[in-house]
């Protein structure tokens, strides 16, 4: 029993040392004294270690303070994107600062000045979690080693640069394009951290710098400015990492950029002008040259739309109108008003009838010539007011004809006229008469009977005088009047278009 007894004791004496064994022991943590005599990289591995160090928890995680990265940004290089892309690409150095108390070393490495490292400084230690909400596409500048550095202070301030380039949104307003200004933006936000833990801050001084070789292409750069604001974080559209809740800090910067001009007045807006002037040449061309004025026309107006198209190209499909767009629809108007005054001269120009008109003036011109039934019954209506005689006769509407083979003119119209014989004569006799003949006998009885009546007086007679003009006539007083009134009613839209667009 004794000897059982031994035996037992030993075996499990061994078991709790085999135990004891298969423990992993506890790292010891390395000494920090002296610790100029160790290279940058031991000093930093010792002051970094795991057993005083967790990059996974905010510098402030003892004391709940809350933690101020203070931001700033060298821009390279601004692209601003076809108008259609919405969007511009920046190439940037963005640096970030704030303070690590745990990575203080001034007590133990007092000759050291600055702790500067890469990629491999970066993984051991916190940084702040940021990224840009209007991005659509973004990545780190550099060839095998990206354009990273870090460098760490003696009292533990923490400088981490980065050269980025990214593509990010910004919605134009196109509205007064191609004279319109555009702001864009690039915002910084918190990802993981709300406002209450961690705060975005620009720098105080110059927090946004232009190299000096920053030049632009189609656009200027108008001003630029920052702002820092807090971003209202929602579970229901996860708007933040992980969908979680509460405000968080966020930083902006933003520049107007205003677009140049002088390519669209050299290719767009000039050869525009000139195409709509070379629409008015028509006007110098005889009405019933056809062939030429309708060339011309038509050559103009496809001229005019292809060169609206290809400019068009480069924009979106918006749904609002552009300034461009309305000086598309004035100009594509012109030109095809000077169609359509081709179209309405050559009609006139090929009447065979004289029109007569009570003034030569644009009033009773464009009246007889729109409305030439109407014209012909005032005419008749104020014959018969000066002269009684008319009223006597009565014209048969039904015998009237209008033939082109009478000898006397196509412009001529028959009537069969009554008159009174004496009494002796059983049957009126009817002749034949000309309408035109019967009008200016009318108006020379109709005269001297107002002279009779006021023999002796010095007032006029009461009659208008009447006026005929050949339908070649007419279409040509038509061309001669548009040769002045479309230049001028482009003048007055150019004057309304270009105060729109500069005043307004």
């Amino acid at each position: 029993m004794i000897i059982n007894t031994v035996i037992l004791c030993i075996l499990m004496s061994s078991s709790v040392l085999g135990q004891k064994s298969t423990q992993i022991p506890i790292p010891e943590c390395p000494a920090l004294e002296k610790g100029d005599t160790y290279t940058q990289s031991e000093f930093l591995s010792r002051l970094a270690h795991e057993c005083r160090y967790d990059r996974l928890l905010l510098p402030t995680y003892q004391t709940g303070d809350v933690v101020y990265v203070h931001a700033s940004a060298y821009v390279y290089f601004i692209q601003p994107a076809e108008a259609h892309d919405l969007n511009f690409k920046l190439h940037f150095l963005l640096q970030l600062r704030w303070t690590d108390p745990r990575l203080a070393y001034a007590l133990y490495s007092p000759e050291r000045t600055k702790i500067i490292g890469e990629s491999d400084l970066r993984s051991r230690i916190w940084v702040p979690h940021l990224y840009m909400s209007n991005e659509q596409s973004s990545s780190l500048m550099g060839t095998d080693s990206k354009d990273v550095l870090i460098s760490i202070a003696p009292d533990g301030e923490v400088l981490f640069s980065r050269r980025m380039q990214a593509v990010l949104y910004c919605w134009m307003n196109l509205q007064k394009f191609p004279f319109d200004d555009q702001k864009c933006s690039m915002n910084l936000e918190s990802w993981k951290y709300n406002a209450s833990i961690l705060r975005l801050m620009w720098e105080k001084d110059n927090p946004v710098r232009l190299s000096s070789e920053l030049h632009l292409t189609e656009y200027s750069l108008l001003d630029y400015w920052t702002n820092e604001s807090v971003v209202r974080g929602d579970i229901v559209n996860m708007r933040l990492g992980g969908g979680r809740s509460g405000n968080y800090s966020a930083l902006k910067f933003t520049f107007k950029l205003g677009r140049e001009v002088g390519y669209y007045l050299m290719d767009y807006f000039i050869p525009s002008m000139m195409i709509v002037a070379m629409s008015w040449v028509t006007f110098w061309l005889q009405a019933d040259a056809s062939a030429p004025r309708i060339t011309l026309g038509t050559s103009t107006m496809l001229s005019f739309i292809t060169l609206a198209s290809s400019q068009a190209k480069t924009l979106p499909k918006v749904s609002y109108i552009k300034a461009s767009e309305i000086w598309f629809l004035g100009c594509t108007g012109f030109i095809f008003s000077a169609l359509v005054e081709f179209a309405f001269v050559n009609t006139i120009w090929r009447r065979k009838k004289v029109v007569s008109l009570k003034k030569v003036n644009s009033k009773y011109i464009l009246k007889s010539t729109l409305t030439p039934r109407l014209a012909r019954k005032e005419l008749q209506k104020e014959l018969q007011e000066s002269s009684p005689q008319l009223s006597k006769s009565r014209s048969c509407s039904s015998l009237q004809q209008e033939t082109s083979s009478d000898p006397a003119g196509p412009a001529y119209n028959n009537y069969l006229t009554v008159h009174s014989f004496p009494s002796a004569m059983n049957l009126p006799t009817i002749t034949t008469q000309s309408y035109d003949d019967l009008v200016v006998r009318a108006g020379g009885n109709g005269r001297r009977h107002n002279n009779s009546g006021s023999e002796g007086s010095d007032e006029p007679p009461k009659h208008h005088t009447w006026t005929q003009m050949t339908p070649q006539e007419i279409a040509t007083w038509i061309d001669k009047r548009s040769r002045v009134l479309f230049p001028l009613l482009f003048i007055f839209f150019n004057v309304l278009y270009w105060t729109f667009v500069y005043c307004l």
